[in-house]
């Protein structure tokens, strides 16, 4: 996954771990969430009803965050 690029995911059993890396030190005001169920998005998620952090329950949706996101001109190799 590029640096920056948005992530998520779901968990379909009664319990996971999940571990990820940074490239830097974490910065909390450097964080960025949008609503998971954003129609805008259009992702479908294989489960009904998701049980959800308070955090993930307040993200906004895509267009309230736009303009805070980078852009990534394409590139080629």
């Amino acid at each position: 996954m590029p640096v920056g690029f948005a992530h998520g995911f779901t968990v379909i059993s009664e319990t996971a771990q999940v571990a990820y890396q940074c490239t830097d030190v974490y910065d909390p005001d450097a964080e960025l969430g949008i609503a998971w169920d954003d129609p805008e998005i259009g992702i479908r998620w294989p489960i009904g009803r998701p049980i959800l952090s308070g955090r993930d329950r307040a993200n906004p949706r895509l267009a309230a965050v736009r303009e805070r996101l980078p852009i990534y001109l394409p590139t080629t190799l």
